[in-house]
């Protein structure tokens, strides 16, 4: 007979396709799940970096932007600025605000009466609003909660009284602002020198931007010409295609990690489709038969049942992909505090393609073997598959399964932020499928060769591990899966919870002051002493410079001329705090070199973080030249300190022999530790009083915003990897399910030959828990391996998981499987022997 049509072929596989998909669902739900997750991943990250694309000069506030701490800009730098088209300036800094007996930090913006240049800021009722008058004030709802001031009212800062006369609602350049210790207050440009907040030693930044003549003008070339012409300046530079570093550099992140989390998810979901391909065909096994009885070729069996499996293929991605473009917008919606997230259904073509590409290609790898396999059995042999099971050789699907590889691989890896991480990560789930099977394989071996217990229940459940047709393999790779998930899941989202909990609420000092002038040190310690004898005073000297060379002396690197920064060398990007000191600061530790010493007054020495020194492969003996309001200054690297960021005190990268700064005009930075219990509102109005130029920061406000921010990342990583779980959990179901279809011929015989219900049950209970609990220690070392990998090296967060939450996770999970397994068993118990050994 020859080869059928496809149009034959697709008429007979529909008739014999169950409507409702039975025995493909599983295929249907994994490819849902995966397709649906890498879907919703695509268009949310493609939705907000299109955002930040299309908002980026309303978000930076122009098209270049141009800050510069401790200083307004020179006149001729002013001109540079005004020959590329219309500018917009003014200052930032922090600030204590007061209103009657309340005070609060606040982040204080001075604008001119060019502000804003693009966009609009809108003041509560939805009024659009310029550059407030001189002796008004814009404020935050925060702030207005915090004074409990409205419009009319009157504030103060530094001596100075304010009538507030508008409420913010939509402050257009907020994202670039970066993060703020304090709720914003927008005044005009004049207000800080009028207030004595611009002298010399103050801690704030002079911000300008930019709004090109010629929009279309490249902002990175005109922005390198700018650092070309005044190379010695301290600017940090910003264009409207970089508007804030911080949220691409987050979406970045989150993209990979979700990205991952999809693959992972398809990944699970493969180890289901081949499964349930699996059980499909033998349950179709009488129809192959019956067809190639009939005169059906090889090839025509293929072309029937790859189009049943082709069509529920497409209907579970279709499907992934309309679920996983619906769920964005709660996505957005939950995200939209952290990202700039548009509203409404977002679309992009190619990310959903990426994601249907992925879940056919996953399909195609794991179906191919089994349905290949099916093909080649003679009629006969397939009658009596029940008593002599088909094998399957998987060298018949090769060339699919490595063409699927092919492109699984080639789609993960092209336009990936990082291809290595994702690289890792595919060849992480290839070693890991591939130790799940080699356990598998080891696990049959045991059972075989391990002396039979005395107990007819356990002698049988050891055979049902290692006899012809077990499903021992399908049930160690889609259990070590599933537990694995369950850890991983519970380690990450306990570690980001410690990280919240453990380290920063118990180590960071009550307040932080800020701007404290050098000749009222000891007032300011007195103030403090008074309000609250027992309260512990730290003060340090705060400056700001730019890192301008590094290196031997006489051949030193200009980091202007660096074409990239050096991994691990972020001090070098913009100005960074410096101070001096006598002694080693406390939470230091020297590794190499000497300290200077007190009263030192020889060469300019400074001492260097360890961790940058090898990022940028310094020296002992080495220089750093650094540039603090457009002075140049020189010091010679003595020693490299460790330092304890974890404890929120004063921790700088570089800290200089007294002498080398001491003369730079500056103010000093404060910390206060109080006593549990202290009442702070009268020290808060006295510092506020007698010390009008200094801010001071309550940790307690900033730790607030840092939980909620955290506890957002950690519920959108909750939210993405639990899709891994449900995948896993269907997985988990397909195989138990499969394994029941299996069991059923096996059980009947056994209940005609006089085993009970509870012997069954107790069968399938010792089958499983002996398989659950080996599974699960291998579980907890590669879930937590992996959840290492994502906490201290994706996220950069320490490694704090709550090892109970873990071990309880893990146990809960071990009695789903328990549960899933004796409640797949039910209907075997109820399958009449009549009629399943007719069937057979």
């Amino acid at each position: 007979m020859s080869n059928i049509s496809w149009a034959t072929a697709w008429r007979i596989a529909r008739r014999d396709l169950n409507g409702r998909f039975r025995g493909l669902r599983l295929l249907v739900i994994c490819l849902f799940l995966g397709v649906g997750a890498l879907a919703a991943i695509g268009t949310l990250t493609s939705a907000v970096g299109g955002e930040i694309e299309a908002r980026g000069r309303e978000f930076l506030g122009g098209d270049i932007q141009l800050s510069v701490w401790q200083r307004d800009l020179a006149p001729d730098e002013l001109a540079a600025l005004e020959e590329l088209g219309t500018i917009s300036g003014g200052f930032r800094m922090q600030a204590m605000a007061t209103a009657g007996e309340n005070a609060a930090p606040v982040g204080l913006k001075a604008v001119d009466s060019e502000y804003p240049l693009v966009g609009t800021l809108t003041l509560a009722g939805g009024r659009a609003a310029g550059a407030p008058a001189a002796g008004e004030a814009y404020i935050a709802k925060g702030a207005a909660d915090r004074l409990d001031a409205a419009v009319g009212d009157t504030v103060t800062i530094a001596g100075q009284e304010l009538r507030v006369t508008g409420i913010i609602e939509t402050e257009p350049d907020q994202l670039s602002e970066g993060f703020s210790l304090g709720p914003t207050v927008i005044v005009d440009r004049a207000f800080p020198g009028e207030a004595g907040l611009l002298e010399p030693g103050a801690l704030y930044r002079a911000r300008y931007r930019v709004a090109l003549d010629d929009v279309g003008r490249d902002t990175e070339a005109l922005a390198e010409a700018l650092e070309e012409r005044f190379p010695q300046a301290g600017f940090e530079y910003r264009t409207r295609d970089n508007a804030s570093p911080g949220a691409d550099r987050f979406v970045s992140r989150m993209g990979e990690f979700l990205v991952l989390v999809g693959l992972a998810a398809l990944v699970i979901a493969g180890i289901g489709i081949g499964g349930g391909v699996s059980s499909y065909l033998q349950a179709r096994r009488s129809s192959i038969a019956t067809l190639k009885v009939l005169g059906a070729s090889s090839r025509d069996i293929a072309r029937i049942y790859a189009l049943q499996i082709g069509a529920a293929a497409l209907i579970g991605s279709v499907a992934g992909l309309v679920g996983g473009v619906a769920v964005t917008p709660f996505l957005a919606r939950a995200l939209a505090d952290l990202l700039p997230t548009g509203s409404g259904f977002a679309i992009d073509p190619l990310a959903l393609l990426r994601a249907a590409g992925f879940g056919l290609l996953v399909a195609l790898v794991f179906s191919a073997p089994p349905l290949l396999a099916a093909r080649r059995f003679p009629a006969m042999a397939l009658m009596r598959a029940r008593v002599s099971p088909l094998s399957q050789r998987w060298k018949e699907g090769a060339p699919w399964v490595v063409g699927g590889l092919a492109g699984i691989v080639a789609l993960a890896l092209v336009g990936a932020p990082q291809p290595l991480l994702s690289a890792g990560f595919l060849g992480g789930a290839a070693v890991l499928l591939g130790l799940l099977a080699l356990l598998g394989w080891i696990i049959r071996k045991l059972a075989a060769r391990l002396p039979s217990p005395r107990n007819p229940l356990l002698r049988t459940a050891k055979a049902n591990l290692h006899r012809p047709g077990a499903s021992t393999g399908q049930l160690v790779t889609a259990l070590g899966f599933g537990l694995s998930a369950f850890v991983l899941l519970a380690a990450i989202q306990s570690a980001i919870d410690g990280n919240i909990r453990q380290r920063v609420p118990a180590q960071a000092p009550d307040y932080f002051v800020l701007d404290v002038p050098r000749d009222s040190e000891a007032e300011f310690r007195t103030l403090v002493a008074r309000d609250n004898p027992a309260a512990e005073v730290r003060t340090v000297p705060a400056l700001r410079g730019k890192i301008l060379a590094y290196g031997p002396q006489d051949a030193p690197v200009v980091v202007a001329e660096l074409e990239e920064i050096p991994d691990g060398a972020w001090p070098l990007r913009g100005e960074r705090g410096l101070t001096y000191a006598d002694e080693v600061p406390e939470g230091n530790t020297l590794t190499a070199g000497e300290w200077w010493g007190a009263d030192y007054e020889g060469e300019p020495l400074v001492s260097v973080d360890e961790e940058l020194a090898e990022a940028i492969d310094l020296r002992l003996g080495d220089t750093i030249t650094v540039g603090i309001l457009g002075v140049e200054r020189t010091a010679r690297i003595a020693s490299f300190r460790t330092i304890d960021w974890d404890s929120f005190g004063f921790n700088y990268v570089f800290v200089f022999s007294p002498n080398a700064l001491r003369d730079a005009p500056h103010n000093l930075a404060a910390t206060i530790e109080l006593p549990e219990s202290a009442d702070t509102g009268p020290l808060l109005r006295d510092l506020v009083r007698i010390l009008p130029s200094s801010s001071v920061i309550e940790i307690g406000s900033v730790l607030t915003q840092a939980r909620e921010l955290l506890r957002q990342v950690g519920t959108a990583i909750l939210a993405a990897a639990s899709v891994a779980v449900l995948a896993g959990l269907a997985v988990l179901l397909g195989a138990i399910a499969a394994a029941r279809a299996s069991r059923i011929y096996d059980t009947v015989i056994l209940r005609v030959l006089g085993a009970s219900r509870r012997q069954l049950l107790l069968l399938q209970l010792a089958e499983y828990g002996a398989l659950a609990v080996i599974l699960a220690l291998v579980a907890l070392g590669l879930g937590s391996g992996l959840a290492w990998l994502v906490v201290t090296q994706l996220f950069e967060f320490d490694w704090l998981p709550d090892w109970g939450t873990v071990l309880g996770v893990l146990g809960a999970g071990l009695a789903l499987v328990i549960a899933f397994a004796l409640g797949g068993s039910l209907p075997l118990l109820r399958a009449k022997p009549a009629r399943a050994l007719r069937s057979d």
